[in-house]
C-alpha cells in the first residue's frame, strides 16, 4: 500500500492535540498519522493509545519516522522554536493559536518557511466556525449595511488543577488574554479589517484564584469600526456571543448555544419595527438551537467544529485546492497587539509581586491565610510579636507590616517548598471548601503532602494542622456522643469530597512522624466565618427552612477561641500527633440559634423521613445523568444525626477552655446585624450595600 502523501506527527498531548486528531482522523486515508510526542511521556503515550497511534520520545524521532507535517501544540512560549525545528527538517506546520508569542519569532518562522518553500499557518479556528462564516456572509451580503463595531462577550473556566507542575495557564499572568484575547484579535480583523491601536485593562475578581487577571477588556480600533472585548472568568452562566452591529441591522451570534437573530433597520413606524424586531430575534434561536443540537447528535457537527474545518482546509491547500486558511503575516499582526497588551500586564504583576516582602525566615508559616480562619490566625499571631509568612494563591490588597508573602497553589510542591523554606513551624489551615473532588484532592490531600514533604525536608520545628470534626462516623453514631476517640468515617466516598478529602489529609499528618498536633474544631462562626449556614438552615423567601425537627445539637465554636487554640498549640509542648476536638460545652439545636438571631422569622420544619425520601430518590436520578446526588440518603443521615460533642483532651491536654464562648460569640455577631437575603451572613446595620440610596 502506498504510504500517504501527507504523514503527519503532533508536537504537544495536551487538551487541544484530541480535536486535531479527531479532525485528522476525518481525512484519512489521503492524511496518515504517525504519532505523537511530548516531553511528559506518559501523557503521550494514553492520548496515542486513545487514538491508536504511536508515541515518540521527540520531533525528531516523529520525523525519522516519516513525517512531513507537524502539528505543533505545545504551550505558546515554545511555539516558534518547535515550527522553526520542523520546517527546518522539512516539513509543513500548522501551529496552535497565538502563533508566537513576539513578532520577531512570526517573522523567524516565515523567513524558514520561505526558505524551505514550504508552507506555514495558525489555527485560527474560529474564522471556520459555522457560525461566524454564517455571520461573515450576512455581512458581506450588506444586510447589516456599514458595519460601524462588533462586540464580543466571552467566559472561560478551566479545568480543575489536579496538583503537580503548574499547567501553563498558571505560569503567566498574561496566559488568558493570550490564550482567548488572541480569538477576539483575528475575529475583529476578519470582520472590520486590520487592527490600527488596542487600549486593554485587567483586573482580578475570584473566579479562578490561581489566576493573576481574571477579567479582561480592551477597546480595538479597526480600520473599518471598533471592536471591543470582554474576557471573564467569573461571569456565569458562561457564554461566547459576537454582537455585530451596522447602519442597517444589528446581528446576534450566541457560539455556544449555536443561534443567530437579526434585527433590521425598517421603513417602518419605531413602535412596530420594534415589535417585528422582537418577533425575529426571539424566532430564530427558536429554530437554530434545535437545529444546532440535531446536527451535534447526529455528529453532523462536531466539537470544535471550526478547527475540524480549518485543518480540512489546510491540507486542501497542501494539495493546490484552495488559499492558505491563515498567512503569517495575518497571524503576525495579530501576535503584535496582542503581545503589546500582554506584555503589559505580565509587567505589572511582576512589578506588583516584586514589591512584596520577600520570604526569608519566619516564626510560623500560615496557609489559607486569606480565609476567615486563617487571616483571624494571623492577626492573633502578628499580635503576639511573632513574625509570620503567609502562604496565598493571589496577594492581598493590603499586607499587615512586617508579613512575609509566598505566592502559590497548595497543590504545586515547588510553591509549597518555597514557602515553607526558613519557617520554623507552621499553622496548616489550607484547604477547599467547595467544588468537586478534583478541587478537594488538589488543596486539601495533595496540598497537604506537600506541606509534609517539606516540613520533613526543612525541619519544622512543629506542624498545627487544622481538621474537621467531619472525619467522624456521625451517622454511626446517631444518639451518641462524638469525641476524639469516634471512629474514622467509614464511607467517605459517599458523605462527600470535604470529608473524603479532609480523613485523607488527617491520615497523611498522623503518619507523618513529623512533630505535630492535630486540631478539630467544630462548626466555627465569627469574623468572616457566617453564623447561619445550610447546617442550621437555609433561607426560603421570608421564612427559614429547616431540615428536621430543629433539635440536631450543633458543634458550634466562636472563631476567637478556636485562634486561642491554635496559638496555644503551636506554643506548647505537645509534638506527638495528639488529636484534639474544639467545641463549646454550651449544646444549641438549630432552634436555638434561630431564636436567639432571629426570633421573629417563621420557620418551616420538613420532615426527617420526607428529607430522607427525597435524598433516596435523588440518587437514581442524578446517578442515570453520571452524578452524585448532593443529597444522598447517606450524606443526609450523616448531617441530620443527633449525636453529642464533647473533647476531654482540650482542657486536659492543652489547657484550652473557650474564653468568649458560643453565647457571647452569638450576641457579638448579631449585635447591630441585619440578616441579608440568602448569603445567611450577617452585616452591620449601617453598611449600606453598594448602590443604595
Amino acid at each position: 500500500m502506498a504510504k500517504a502523501k501527507h504523514r503527519v506527527g503532533l508536537v504537544g498531548a495536551g487538551y487541544i492535540s484530541e480535536y486535531h486528531l479527531a479532525a485528522l482522523k476525518r481525512l484519512e486515508p489521503a492524511v496518515e498519522i504517525v504519532g505523537l510526542c511530548d516531553l511528559n511521556a506518559d501523557k503521550a503515550k494514553a492520548v496515542a493509545e486513545k487514538f491508536r497511534t504511536q508515541a515518540f520520545p521527540s520531533l525528531e524521532a516523529l520525523v525519522a519516522a516519516g513525517a512531513n507535517v507537524i502539528h505543533v501544540l505545545t504551550p505558546p512560549d515554545s511555539h516558534a522554536n518547535v515550527a522553526v525545528a520542523a520546517l527546518g527538517a522539512g516539513c509543513h506546520v500548522l501551529v496552535e493559536k497565538p502563533l508566537a508569542e513576539s513578532v520577531a519569532d512570526c517573522e523567524r518562522i516565515e523567513a524558514v518557511a520561505e526558505n524551505k518553500k514550504l508552507v506555514a499557518s495558525v489555527n485560527h479556528s474560529l474564522l471556520f466556525d459555522p457560525q461566524i462564516v454564517r455571520a461573515l456572509d450576512t455581512v458581506r451580503s450588506g444586510k447589516l449595511g456599514q458595519l460601524v463595531s462588533v462586540d464580543i462577550l466571552r467566559g472561560s473556566i478551566y479545568p480543575p488543577y489536579r496538583g503537580g507542575p503548574l499547567p501553563p495557564q498558571y505560569r503567566s499572568a498574561a496566559y488568558p488574554f493570550r490564550d482567548l484575547g488572541v480569538h477576539a484579535l483575528y475575529l475583529f480583523q476578519a470582520f472590520l479589517g486590520p487592527i490600527e491601536g488596542v487600549s486593554a485593562t485587567w483586573t482580578s475578581r475570584g473566579g479562578d484564584p490561581n489566576l493573576a487577571f481574571d477579567e479582561w477588556r480592551a477597546l480595538v480600533r479597526c480600520k473599518n469600526g471598533l471592536g471591543q472585548f470582554q474576557l471573564s472568568w467569573n461571569v456565569k452562566p458562561m457564554q461566547s456571543q459576537l454582537i455585530v452591529q451596522g447602519t442597517r441591522g444589528v446581528l446576534r451570534v450566541d457560539l455556544f448555544l449555536m443561534f443567530q437573530a437579526l434585527r433590521s433597520a425598517m421603513s417602518l413606524p419605531k413602535p412596530i419595527e420594534r415589535v417585528v424586531n422582537a418577533v425575529t430575534d426571539s424566532v430564530q434561536p427558536l429554530v437554530d438551537v434545535p437545529t444546532g443540537v440535531m446536527k451535534f447528535v447526529s455528529g453532523a457537527i462536531k466539537p470544535y467544529q471550526g478547527l475540524h474545518d480549518l485543518v480540512t482546509a489546510f491540507y486542501k491547500h497542501l494539495d493546490g485546492e484552495g488559499p492558505i486558511p491563515v498567512t503569517i503575516p495575518d497571524a503576525t499582526t495579530v501576535v503584535r497587539w496582542v503581545e503589546e497588551v500582554a506584555g503589559a500586564a505580565d509587567a505589572e504583576h511582576a512589578a506588583s509581586r516584586a514589591r512584596l516582602p520577600q520570604p526569608d525566615h519566619a516564626d510560623v508559616l500560615v496557609t489559607g491565610a486569606s480565609g476567615g480562619l486563617g487571616g483571624a490566625v494571623v492577626e492573633r499571631l502578628r499580635a503576639g510579636g511573632k513574625r509570620v509568612r503567609i502562604m496565598v494563591r493571589r496577594a492581598p490588597d493590603k499586607l499587615p507590616e512586617g508579613v512575609e508573602v509566598a505566592i502559590g497553589d497548595l497543590g504545586d510542591p515547588d510553591a509549597v517548598d518555597r514557602a515553607v523554606k526558613g519557617a520554623k513551624r507552621i499553622v496548616h489551615v489550607g484547604a477547599a471548601m467547595k467544588g468537586g473532588w478534583e478541587e478537594h484532592e488538589c488543596a486539601t490531600v495533595i496540598g497537604t503532602r506537600n506541606v509534609v514533604a517539606a516540613a520533613k525536608k526543612h525541619g519544622v520545628e512543629k506542624l498545627v494542622h487544622i481538621s474537621s470534626m467531619s472525619v467522624n462516623d456521625w451517622a454511626g453514631q446517631d444518639g451518641g456522643t462524638i469525641t476524639e476517640e469516634t471512629a474514622y468515617e467509614p464511607k467517605p466516598d459517599e458523605r462527600g469530597p470535604y470529608t473524603r478529602a479532609k480523613l485523607e489529609a488527617e491520615k497523611t499528618v498522623r503518619e507523618s512522624g513529623l512533630p505535630c498536633v492535630i486540631l478539630r474544631p467544630g462548626q466555627i462562626f465569627g469574623g468572616k466565618i457566617p453564623l447561619l449556614t445550610g447546617a442550621i438552615a437555609r433561607r426560603l423567601g421570608g421564612r427559614f427552612l429547616v431540615l428536621g425537627d430543629g433539635e440536631i445539637v450543633l458543634p458550634l465554636v466562636y472563631l476567637d477561641d478556636v485562634v486561642d487554640a491554635i496559638a496555644t498549640a503551636l506554643d506548647g509542648p505537645l509534638v506527638g500527633g495528639e488529636i484534639i476536638q474544639l467545641v463549646d460545652p454550651l449544646a444549641l439545636t438549630q432552634n436555638d440559634v434561630l431564636a436567639r438571631v432571629a426570633p421573629d422569622t417563621r420557620v418551616v420544619h420538613a420532615p426527617r423521613a420526607l428529607v430522607f425520601a427525597a435524598g433516596m430518590l435523588s440518587e437514581p436520578v442524578l446517578g442515570a445523568l453520571g452524578r452524585k446526588s448532593p443529597v444522598a440518603l447517606y450524606r443526609l443521615k450523616s448531617a441530620l444525626a443527633k449525636a453529642s460533642f464533647t473533647s476531654d483532651r482540650a482542657e486536659k491536654l492543652l489547657g484550652w477552655r473557650p474564653r468568649v464562648g458560643v453565647d457571647e460569640g452569638i450576641r457579638r455577631v448579631s449585635r447591630g446585624a441585619t440578616f441579608e437575603g440568602t448569603s445567611l451572613r450577617f452585616v452591620p446595620r449601617s453598611a449600606k450595600p453598594r448602590g443604595a440610596p
